[in-house]
């Protein structure tokens, strides 16, 4: 027996609203899923997803991707980005690829990224 799928949206289409919830939670119980998990994803995935990524891009990551040759003149610039002090600074510089800053406004992560750039290493702002 093949499964009708129009007939089946017919019958959908003629139940009343107590009806079609019974056959959710009819549907819920027989398969052990849930609607209410299902619907928030796509209802993320469709329209609010732009609105989602909107409000993310707030905060940016500014990340040191490399060090570069002028290894010393990244240092001086990841301690007056960061305030770090000297051991905590060349630290951070030798385990590029790291973040220098986090939850950073893009202006703040733009001048950092620059300040870097300028010093020789390679970074991005994420």
């Amino acid at each position: 027996m093949a499964f009708d799928k129009d007939a089946f949206l017919t019958a959908l289409d003629s139940m009343s609203v107590l009806e079609l919830n019974d056959l959710v939670k009819a549907i819920e119980e027989k398969f052990g899923v849930s609607a209410a998990s299902m619907a928030a994803p796509a209802a993320g995935g469709a329209g609010g997803g732009a609105a989602a990524a909107a409000e993310e891009k707030t905060e940016f990551n500014v990340v040191l991707v490399e060090a570069g040759a002028q290894k010393v003149g990244v240092i001086k610039a990841v301690r007056e980005i960061t305030g770090l002090g000297l051991k905590e600074a060349k630290d951070l510089v030798d385990g590029a690829p790291k973040n220098v800053k986090e939850g950073v406004s893009k202006a703040d992560g733009e001048a950092a990224v620059k300040k870097l750039v300028e010093a020789g290493a390679k970074a991005e702002l994420k």
